[in-house]
């Protein structure tokens, strides 16, 4: 399903969607990164589920061929029917992208157990369950697949007071690296996007334009990302021309991180 096709056009000469007929999954599809993704997919020729804790997820699907699911992914059963009705809704699933997280600051000496959890649910622990539920339907269909897990700039530089986050999404990594390995046989890649600053709703609340300033100044281009930045890389992610990329972590950090 996933080869390169080459000349592949429409009847009109223009290239065809790079996500023609594809379904693809998204989490956290609600907003700032996760709908830029689900809006770029359709823009692509996908047809898209959205999953989200929130009820606006809603008003995304309304101009996208979208299915829609509503769960809180820190509760494993819910996330995993949630799942399951949406790729039947679609028949199918040709593309998880595992979008979505939550963002605590909290100084280390002060992090409850209970924050711990609830981050790692969220963050590591509901990307199991989705990839557990896409995997196997991949694997019934025999048509390959691809996975994206969005993971953080963090994974490979943490902040202060940024430790459940960034620890969570260091775990991404691994977990990105290890379904990689067992999934690669059934035709399935699985990678992780590491986004840097991304000006979103996640973190607005204590953000500041001082702080967008200094955080600009640490990228070689002077600016912190748009989300489209991030959308642009899960669709290479998503497309056939990412069929030899498997098990790694792309920065989106206008080169705030290098490795």
């Amino acid at each position: 399903m996933f080869e390169r096709e080459e000349g592949a056009a429409t009847g009109s000469g223009a290239t065809r969607p790079r996500l023609d007929g594809l379904r693809c999954i998204v989490t956290g599809a609600a907003r700032g990164i996760g709908a830029e993704i689900a809006g770029t997919f359709a823009r692509e020729g996908a047809a898209v589920g959205l999953l989200d804790v929130a009820a606006d997820v809603k008003e995304v699907a309304g101009g996208l061929p979208a299915a829609v699911a509503i769960a809180d992914l820190a509760d494993p059963d819910a996330t995993r029917t949630a799942m399951t009705e949406l790729i039947a809704a679609l028949g199918g699933i040709d593309v998880l992208v595992n979008n979505a997280g939550i963002l605590r600051i909290t100084p280390l000496l002060e992090i409850s157990i209970e924050e711990w959890d609830l981050v790692f649910d969220v963050n590591v622990r509901s990307m199991l369950v989705t990839t557990q539920v896409a995997a196997q339907a991949m694997i019934a269909a025999g048509r390959g697949g691809r996975i994206v897990n969005m993971a953080s700039m963090g994974a490979k530089r943490a902040g202060a007071r940024q430790a459940a986050y960034a620890a969570s999404k260091a775990a991404v990594v691994s977990l990105t690296q290890a379904s990689a390995i067992e999934l690669g046989p059934h035709a399935i890649t699985v990678n992780a996007i590491c986004p840097g600053y991304v000006l979103t709703d996640m973190g607005a609340a204590t953000r500041t334009p001082e702080m967008v300033d200094a955080w600009s100044a640490t990228s070689p281009l002077g600016r912190c990302a748009e989300p489209a930045d991030v959308a642009k890389m899960a669709l290479f992610l998503a497309s056939a021309d990412a069929a030899y990329c498997t098990g790694q972590a792309f920065n989106v950090t206008g080169g705030m991180v290098m490795h």
